[in-house]
């Protein structure tokens, strides 16, 4: 049975999250203590471990007043570790381990970051991918280059199709405007967009989706689709050449 997952919306537009094991609770990202804290009273629960994707100040600016209350053990990036303060645990890609009795696999997903990475959980059938993989979007390359998100967009596409993408920002309404500009005659994408307007005016967090729906409306999980590579007048192009066209576009937007 999936374990709870709680988004806790914190900052103007970042998405931490809480995940309940069977052993304890985990916090993935620290964009600020204050909400996290008050999810956490909320439930009468503590926090044992946090687990960071990237150095992005909005996804680490929590950590030391959450760990001075809680004592919780802090997981993050090995290829980061000298640019987050705090880390008591070093992970990389490849890595699994176990914390709070839930099972563990890190991927490395470079691009927004060069040392960023994800994290994924069996047991809650969820992966963690901050400001990689993004509802309808990816993140922008601020250290790494469209090659590298490209690979890393592959590494995630590779989990099992029913896993929901968590991930860090509620950018999730512009990046449907600017999917349907890449691919306006894909259906489930005008479908998306309309539920993803209706939870937005109802004050409903979009930024969680399952990896199958990403796989069949995200135009950057797309790039073999031929009506984005007519649109893009890239037929002959490799996926990989289109997909850093999309992200071209998408900076240009």
């Amino acid at each position: 049975m999936p374990l709870e997952i709680v988004t806790v919306p914190c900052l103007s537009d970042n998405y931490a999250y809480l995940v309940k094991g069977p052993e304890g609770v985990i916090l993935v990202d620290a964009p600020e203590a204050a909400p996290i804290e008050a999810a956490l009273d909320a439930r009468s629960w503590t926090l044992d471990a946090i687990l960071i994707t990237h150095h992005h100040h909005d996804h680490v600016g929590g950590i030391a007043a959450l760990r001075a209350r809680y004592g919780c053990t802090v997981i993050g990036p090995r290829a980061e570790a000298a640019k987050i303060e705090g880390l008591d645990q070093l992970v990389g890609g490849g890595d699994e381990f176990s914390i709070a009795g839930v099972g563990v696999h890190v991927i490395d997903v470079p691009g927004h970051t060069l040392g960023h990475i994800a994290f994924y959980m069996p047991q809650a059938q969820a992966a963690f991918t901050a400001d990689s993989l993004m509802a309808l979007g990816c993140g922008r390359l601020f250290e790494g280059d469209a090659e590298m998100m490209w690979a890393s967009m592959q590494r995630l596409m590779a989990l099992p199709a029913d896993t929901i993408i968590c991930s860090g920002h509620e950018y999730t309404s512009a990046n449907a405007r600017f999917a349907l500009t890449i691919e306006p005659e894909n259906a489930e994408l005008k479908s998306r967009s309309d539920a993803i307007a209706k939870a937005r005016t109802e004050g409903r967090a979009t930024a969680s989706c399952a990896l199958s729906e990403e796989l069949a409306t995200n135009p950057f999980l797309r790039p073999d689709s031929p009506e984005i590579r007519e649109r893009l007048g890239l037929t002959e192009a490799t996926d990989a050449v289109v997909f850093a066209e999309i992200r071209a576009r998408k900076d240009r937007f």
